[in-house]
């Protein structure tokens, strides 16, 4: 079993996220929330902002991502400095009252609107099927029969004799057109091929793309030809 060694950045965050937990409640104490409600205000602040660095994370930056994360990260911030001696919590302002108990309806449409908005990869899972269907192959036409000419005797001769019939040349297939790519599916494949080539050094290939996005093979090949 390995050595168990504390780890300085984990330690800080503990200490930090402790503080501004006890703030959030003594704040929250103090505007007339008593009890367990008290204590739920820190966890509804950090649960916001933890979902709103984590939509940054997954889905790249976003105007909603980063106001949701601002309002929780102010009210966070706002928190620690109103205990610091700013505000006189024994008699707490008008207006602070009014923002802890408008607070858990804010809350709440910050997080419902987080949970279910789509983002930009969700937007590019969903793409209709039928851009990417292959065109069909036109049926190749049956070979024309030869009218026999007459003989000028009668003559006789084996069928197996004939030399056989050689069939007319299959016509070209015409090639298929490139499915056509959302803009916002190419730029997140672009993301991705990023993020790839910093972590190993290397271009991604088709496979590990298609992997990586969730596409077929075909719409594959076109992202990779517009990022080359």
């Amino acid at each position: 079993m390995g050595r168990i060694r504390p780890d300085a950045v984990l330690v800080q965050a503990v200490i930090a996220g402790a503080l501004s937990f006890a703030h959030l409640h003594d704040l929250a104490a103090a505007a007339g929330q008593d009890g367990w409600k008290a204590w739920a205000y820190p966890i509804s602040v950090d649960l916001l902002l933890v979902a709103a660095w984590r939509r940054l994370r997954n889905d790249g930056p976003s105007r909603l991502a980063w106001c949701w994360f601002l309002i929780a990260l102010v009210a966070s911030l706002g928190a620690n400095v109103a205990t610091a001696g700013f505000l006189d919590l024994q008699h707490p302002p008008g207006w602070l009252r009014f923002g802890v108990a408008g607070w858990p309806a804010l809350a709440f449409l910050g997080g419902t609107l987080l949970a279910h908005t789509r983002g930009v990869a969700e937007a590019a899972d969903t793409t209709p099927s039928a851009d990417v269907t292959p065109a069909p192959t036109p049926a190749s036409a049956p070979a024309p029969v030869a009218a026999a000419e007459p003989s000028d005797g009668p003559t006789e001769l084996d069928a197996a004799s004939l030399p056989a019939a050689e069939p007319p040349p299959e016509p070209p297939r015409p090639a298929l057109a490139p499915a056509p790519v959302p803009a916002a599916l190419v730029a997140h494949a672009r993301k991705v091929a990023d993020e790839h080539r910093a972590r190993t050094g290397g271009q991604i290939d088709t496979d590990t793309l298609r992997a990586r996005l969730g596409v077929p093979p075909q719409l594959a090949d076109s992202i990779v030809a517009q990022l080359t």
